[in-house]
């Protein structure tokens, strides 16, 4: 459950093998969880889960997310230095224990089906979130075609059209509304002269 599972610590941190991977391929979404840890924007949830990590002898970790959940992770290993040293302070671990998981090592994915971060082809989740939505796109197309009526689909995407995009240009689309060009005065009358065509 993402960082939630760290300062949880528990069943939620356990080695992962090809079983808990097998079948999973042509799923959308994470198999692995994903959750909003309020306790993590904390010194004290981070010193929670910086305990769980060390008794499990972790000291690597891979965090996919997005803009909080990359924050999040560099706030981790700045303070990591800190937060082994409360723990011998507090008599939580031994001073060998901190020497022995001294370092952390943090590797960050984007995952966002935003697609909107530089240096990369496409972002982790943009490609399944588009293949959903044509499949969506697919399904109603006929509905629309043998009703004879106009469907609006919103997609996700927050602050980035990347999606609404490339599913309108996939679809062949009439109109289509993205937060990086907003329509201009008029597009009403404009609309519905493209739709009476």
């Amino acid at each position: 459950q993402g960082y939630e599972g760290l300062v949880e610590g528990g069943d939620n941190i356990k080695q992962a093998n090809w079983l808990s991977v097998s079948n999973i391929i042509q799923l959308g979404g994470t198999v692995i969880g994903s959750a909003r840890c309020k306790a993590f924007t904390t010194r004290a949830g981070r010193l929670r889960a910086a305990r769980n990590l060390v008794e499990h002898g972790i000291t690597n970790l891979c965090v996919i997310g997005g803009d909080g959940s990359l924050t999040g992770a560099d706030i981790f290993r700045s303070e990591w230095g800190g937060l082994l040293d409360e723990l011998v302070r507090d008599g939580q671990i031994s001073e060998e224990v901190a020497r022995e998981n001294c370092r952390l090592n943090i590797v960050g994915l984007v995952g966002s089906i935003d697609n909107d971060f530089c240096g990369t082809d496409m972002t982790i989740g943009t490609d399944s979130a588009l293949h959903r939505i044509m499949e969506v796109i697919d399904a109603i197309t006929t509905t629309a075609q043998s009703h004879q009526r106009t469907f609006v689909l919103e997609v996700m995407g927050r602050h980035c059209g990347y999606l609404a995009l490339v599913s309108g240009l996939a679809s062949g689309a009439d109109w289509l509304f993205i937060p990086e060009s907003p329509p201009e005065d008029g597009w009403e009358d404009l609309m519905c002269e493209r739709l009476g065509e």
